[in-house]
């Protein structure tokens, strides 16, 4: 049931109704497609998503036809997307969800959160988003619009109960897409776009003069800056990863491509980039000791 609105939240609310981005997930209340948009979305760019979101619901339009592919698949459709852990995550999530839950995508926070990979995020925002539960979500823009609200740095557990505490309920769907919004479009990183936030007279730290430190800097929820993709481990394994793509990658061939990122510290290098890639279940080596995609 809905409860009484402050000032606050129907201004917000209003503002959302008017700037709200058409994304093609809005338009559903799939729980499969809710969770395959978010997991997809995380770390990559909207714009980016949209097309292969689409392109997989197609392929794979319900968790069970999704569990059912190789993994190898999984991981070739993936690519693009940046973190292909997440795509090995999603595809357990799915055969859990096919062998525990019926194939239905679970509409209680515990399962959800039981799922590989699920965090409380992605969990929250299922129930927000496909069953319009009263969830609140935090993620780095609505973390950010907190942190910032309250004037100070928050914890995971400040934030998500000041996330709890302002959501107004029964209207959990769209106070949740508002947020987002307002996070990515206005509360942005960098050069805050304060005079046309809809919410700015409640906010600590614009009444205070958005006085440095950003208190959204280091709170819970907001992402930090990456480190250097050139030359690292990460930039390493997803050429390994390509490269298997294509074929089964000989030693010869991985060192070649460890010489392309790490130099003389190329032999160290690969090591660590094939264990880690060993380890994290997406890739295997044959018995002629050339990595390949997973055959399951």
């Amino acid at each position: 049931m809905a409860t009484q609105l402050t000032a606050e939240q129907s201004d917000l609310l209003a503002w959302g109704e008017r700037v709200r981005r058409d994304l093609p997930w809005r338009a559903t209340r799939d729980p499969w497609a809710i969770l395959l948009a978010e997991v997809m979305a995380q770390q990559t760019q909207v714009d980016r998503v949209v097309p292969r979101w689409l392109a997989f619901l197609d392929r794979w339009p319900t968790a069970t036809d999704f569990a059912s592919s190789p993994l190898a698949e999984v991981l070739d459709a993936w690519a693009g997307l940046g973190y292909p852990r997440r795509a090995r995550n999603l595809w357990l999530t799915a055969q859990q969800v096919r062998d525990e839950h019926g194939g239905r995508v679970p509409s209680e926070l515990a399962a959800l959160l039981a799922l590989p990979g699920i965090g409380p995020y992605t969990a929250r925002a299922v129930l927000a988003f496909a069953h319009e539960l009263d969830a609140a979500v935090v993620d780095t823009n609505v973390g950010r619009v907190l942190a910032r609200r309250a004037g100070t740095r928050l914890s995971p557990v400040g934030a998500q109960a000041a996330a709890d505490d302002w959501l107004p309920r029964g209207e959990a769907w769209a106070w949740n897409q508002t947020l987002l919004d307002l996070g990515a479009m206005v509360c942005r990183p960098l050069a805050p776009a304060c005079e046309g936030c809809p919410i700015r007279d409640g906010c600590a730290w614009f009444g205070a003069g958005r006085p440095d430190p950003d208190p959204a800097a280091g709170s819970a929820g907001v992402s930090r800056p990456q480190a250097r993709f050139a030359g690292s481990l990460r930039q390493l394994r997803g050429l390994l990863l390509d490269a298997a793509r294509q074929g089964p990658v000989a030693p010869d061939r991985r060192a070649e491509l460890a010489a392309r990122t790490h130099g003389d510290a190329a032999a160290e290098a690969v090591e660590r980039a094939v264990g880690s890639l060993l380890a994290d279940g997406l890739a295997q080596l044959d018995p002629e000791d050339c990595l390949r995609l997973p055959s399951s």
